[in-house]
């Protein structure tokens, strides 16, 4: 990584850490000056721009595409962020940030100690792109799912506790955030289903082969399966609380050791790009 992208990457970092310190500072505080929200997105806006710049620059280099275990990880919650941030404008999403932006300091982290080396030829094959969009989108808003996921079961357990905490009652609602994880996992599952099909389409077309068996393959289908079975079960018999939980974070990690676990495999222990 060249030292401008170092400097930029240190920067976000810590522009990420002060929007996270700012938050929680209102969200600790009983009284105070109200907090300027639409400021807030504006300055997150901002960063966005800058942490696009820092993750997909370094990705492209002329007639090769490097995407490496730590630059997929940051893409990937760039993705959640702005995902996050073009939501605040319609749904009550605050107090979300509070753990997505110290996720985007970890995986920023991650990418300067552990980029990972993973080089692909011909970037302009309309079907790798594609393929590539669509699982980026589907990974991140999993994510998203299982982080919701997260908080609800976190949220539950304080109120059967009876323990109010100021950051408990910073987050939406609980029905809002179980509304909003199915939204969102529908979403994902959608782009799953067309990652998984398009991956056909990019097999044949870069490789001249089909599809083989690799654990990759495996897990892929099973996280589908996995959450094929969590939508069926919500439409069909109503599932919610904690066995949707269940079914959401065994998915998301299905899904991540498809992908994340096999980059980090390959290219930090095997050493193979």
């Amino acid at each position: 990584m060249s030292n401008p992208m170092f400097v930029l990457t240190l920067m976000l970092m810590v522009a990420y850490s002060g929007i996270s310190w700012h938050v929680f500072h209102y969200s600790q505080a009983s009284a105070g000056p109200e907090r300027n929200i639409r400021r807030e997105q504006a300055v997150l806006g901002v960063v966005l721009l800058f942490h696009a710049f820092a993750v997909l620059g370094p990705m492209v280099g002329g007639a090769v595409l490097s995407i490496g275990v730590g630059q997929a990880l940051a893409v990937v919650a760039w993705l959640m962020l702005l995902i996050y941030w073009t939501a605040s404008f319609f749904y009550r999403v605050d107090g979300l940030q509070l753990f997505m932006m110290p996720l985007a300091v970890l995986t920023l982290g991650f990418s300067l100690v552990f980029p990972g080396h993973h080089v692909i030829p011909d970037p302009g094959n309309p079907a790798f792109i594609l393929h590539i969009l669509v699982s980026m989108l589907a990974y991140s808003l999993f994510a998203i799912g299982a982080l919701l996921a997260i908080l609800m079961l976190a949220m539950e357990r304080a109120l059967h506790a009876k323990r109010r905490t100021p950051l408990v009652n910073h987050l939406p609602p609980l029905l809002s955030l179980e509304r909003m994880m199915f939204q969102v996992l529908t979403v994902g599952f959608v782009l799953l289903s067309l990652a998984l099909l398009s991956g056909l389409v990019f097999s044949e077309t870069v490789f001249g082969q089909p599809v083989t068996l690799t654990h990759k393959t495996v897990f892929g289908v099973i996280s589908w399966l996995t959450f094929a079975g969590l939508l069926f079960g919500r439409s069909r018999y109503g599932w919610r609380g904690r066995i949707a939980i269940r079914w959401t974070l065994v998915g998301f990690v299905l899904l991540m050791m498809a992908y994340i676990g096999s980059k980090i495999v390959l290219e930090l222990i095997l050493k193979r790009t």
